[in-house]
């Protein structure tokens, strides 16, 4: 085959370091606008980006070339630079070490991005720590508590 083709759908999240809410209605909106920038420039596609005060949930369709440690390295390190410059933010902010990046169908596409929209509302009852371990357990993932969170 001469062309090589890819359709990876992946969700991607990650807390802020100790789940310090830095990310306050003042600057979330701009924050998302700027991760969703950033995931362009790596030659992905971000369907949304989401979430809280101390956490993001992006839907990012990944480009075939790039490693997806190499997407979220550069989605973390520039956004947690621009964030460390503006009024609101603070010369403080830090994204956590690690990251949950799990593969969805195309046809999960839009239960996906509903489920961003809602973070508000569905942070009223669950905490991060809850629904990442859910997530864990939903896609199988072993882990030991004591490594989860930083």
């Amino acid at each position: 085959m001469p062309q090589s083709h890819a359709c990876v759908l992946l969700h991607i999240i990650f807390s802020t370091k100790d789940r310090h809410p830095w990310l306050h209605d003042n600057i979330r909106p701009q924050t998302h606008a700027f991760l969703a920038g950033v995931v362009r420039k790596c030659d992905c596609e971000a369907y949304r980006v989401g979430g809280v005060t101390d956490h993001i949930h992006l839907a990012v369709r990944h480009s075939r070339t790039l490693p997806i440690s190499d997407l979220i390295q550069e989605i973390k390190t520039a956004s947690s630079k621009w964030i460390k410059t503006q009024a609101e933010g603070s010369p403080d902010f830090a994204w956590q070490n690690g990251y949950g990046a799990f593969s969805l169908g195309m046809s999960q596409k839009e239960t996906l991005l509903r489920y961003i929209d809602r973070q508000e509302e569905h942070h009223r009852t669950q905490t991060f720590q809850d629904e990442y371990r859910a997530f864990l357990r939903k896609y199988g993932i072993e882990f030991d508590e004591r490594y989860v969170w930083d």
